[in-house]
């Protein structure tokens, strides 16, 4: 039942049962790059390790499937997308018996490397088959179910990861979170195997490899001392590392632009840093990602360690959060025409949420329930939901047809390098704050301070949204 770019993809007859083996891994890649904000303590607990484990869980995955993102979708495109879908799934799944296996956090953080890695190459073959399966009028049908799918894993992935810890299945605690992933993952590749069509671009582009290895070394070279810094007390190494970091994307830039001069295929088109929607975007997404990402690690180490709450209630203390971004998602839907100004209104729905935030903790302390913080934990997923529903439309808006491609690949590689930079830069504040005694008053400190850096990284986001188009083109737009 192979079919290949030649056939008639259009209108393939298993095309709804093949959406659902892609949701299937969409849900797989959204819940493991959230499930050690959860499980991070007790994952410590067992393995030992400094405060730096707990940014490393999360940077690691994200930085890699940031880089495996640039490139992800190419391989699918030379390759084929069904047998790049099931290489993507077959080494997601090893990658999470791995990190189940773990003995060591220096074993756990590499083995998340190749999770992220091969997810990267797993998810972009999603969404280039679609393309291809459904007709035009089922296209909107089949996207549109993104969106639910992305509001259950962000509601049921933390609720998921704190019962398994805490339920102890046959005794392997936090393990099991990781371990899931395997009948999960062999579900997806059988599924894969049996629904997928395979096919490939007619005109792939050819893989640029050191444009990789560029973007690879200048994402490490700032995540790392922003993560360890803090732990060798600031040595000039780190801030040697960090200005080394800007110079590689430079080069990387340059790279990309005699790439595309000679013939070649770069992995970013260098005309869209000419477009000042690309640039603003590219600064915008990954300020505002930054600051989630922080924020979702050091919420969740201050409900456990700093309030006590069991891994399932700290799960369940966020759940108003992701509540709050589903109903932002709907209530965007007839708002998207006022573009920027609806962005612009969720970010500051998010100030003033994450505001609110601030104000429980000074009335309640360390006595605050997760009641008292949904009201405000629900304006803030509100605030995210409008932001974040223009805004690739937006983005993409400033961009000419031929570069969609690259504009969309780069948009969500920036996004994951965003989550990973926010981790090591929030986590670093959070633990620098908490010094060496986390409890009382200095754990109070830290997480307040942090809520503030979270404020004014969102009122740069509001600034920098100045830049993007103020509204999106409605015949390219994709809800």
């Amino acid at each position: 039942m192979t079919t290949t770019v030649t056939d008639e993809v259009v209108g393939y007859r298993w095309r709804w049962p093949a959406l659902f083996v892609i949701l299937g891994a969409e849900i797989m890649d959204l819940i493991d790059a959230m499930v050690t904000n959860i499980a991070g303590p007790h994952i410590l607990a067992d393995l030992g390790g400094s405060e730096s484990v707990l940014q490393w869980l999360g940077a690691a995955y994200m930085l890699a499937m940031a880089v495996g993102l640039l490139t992800g979708g190419r391989l699918g495109d030379i390759y084929g997308r069904r047998r790049m879908f099931l290489i993507g799934a077959a080494g997601f799944t090893l990658g999470s018996l791995l990190c189940g296996l773990a003995q060591s956090p220096e074993m756990l953080i590499g083995s998340r490397v190749p999770q992220g890695l091969f997810a990267a190459v797993m998810i972009p073959q999603g969404l280039g088959m679609i393309k291809e399966m459904f007709p035009p009028k089922e296209m909107g049908t089949a996207f549109g179910m993104f969106g639910p799918v992305m509001g259950l894993a962000s509601v049921g992935g933390p609720i998921l990861a704190g019962w398994l810890i805490d339920a102890d299945l046959f005794g392997t605690g936090w393990r099991m979170i990781f371990l899931i992933n395997l009948p999960v993952g062999l579900l997806a590749f059988a599924a894969g195997l049996r629904f997928l069509p395979e096919s490939r671009s007619p005109h792939p582009l050819r893989l640029d490899l050191l444009g990789v290895a560029l973007a690879s070394v200048a994402g490490l070279l700032i995540v790392f001392p922003l993560v360890q810094g803090r732990e060798y007390g600031w040595p000039a190494w780190a801030f040697v590392m960090i200005a080394a970091s800007l110079a590689v994307f430079g080069l990387f830039g340059r790279y990309q632009s005699r790439r595309s001069r000679s013939g070649g295929d770069p992995l970013i088109v260098p005309s869209l840093f000419r477009k000042r929607a690309f640039n603003g975007g590219l600064a915008t997404g990954l300020v505002f990602f930054a600051s989630m990402s922080g924020f979702m690690l050091v919420f969740n180490l201050y409900t456990q360690i700093g309030l006590g709450y069991s891994p399932l209630k700290a799960g369940l203390a966020g759940v108003p959060w992701s509540v709050g971004m589903i109903f932002g998602f709907g209530l965007a839907q007839p708002l998207l025409k006022f573009g920027r100004r609806c962005f612009q209104a969720g970010t500051t729905i998010m100030i003033l949420g994450v505001i609110g935030v601030w104000v429980t903790l000074q009335i309640a302390g360390l006595g605050v329930t997760p009641w008292q913080l949904t009201p405000t934990l629900v304006l803030t997923g509100l605030g995210m939901g409008l932001l974040m529903a223009p805004f690739f439309d937006l983005v993409l808006a400033g961009v000419e047809p031929e570069e969609t491609g690259s504009a969309s690949g780069t948009l969500t590689a920036i996004q994951q390098l965003g989550n990973a930079f926010g981790v090591a830069l929030l986590g670093t504040v959070f633990f620098d704050l908490l010094g060496d005694v986390p409890t009382g008053p200095s754990f109070e400190n830290a997480m307040e301070v942090t809520l503030w850096a979270v404020v004014g990284m969102l009122a740069l986001t509001f600034v920098v949204s100045f830049l993007l188009p103020e509204k999106a083109r409605e015949e390219e737009s994709v809800h």
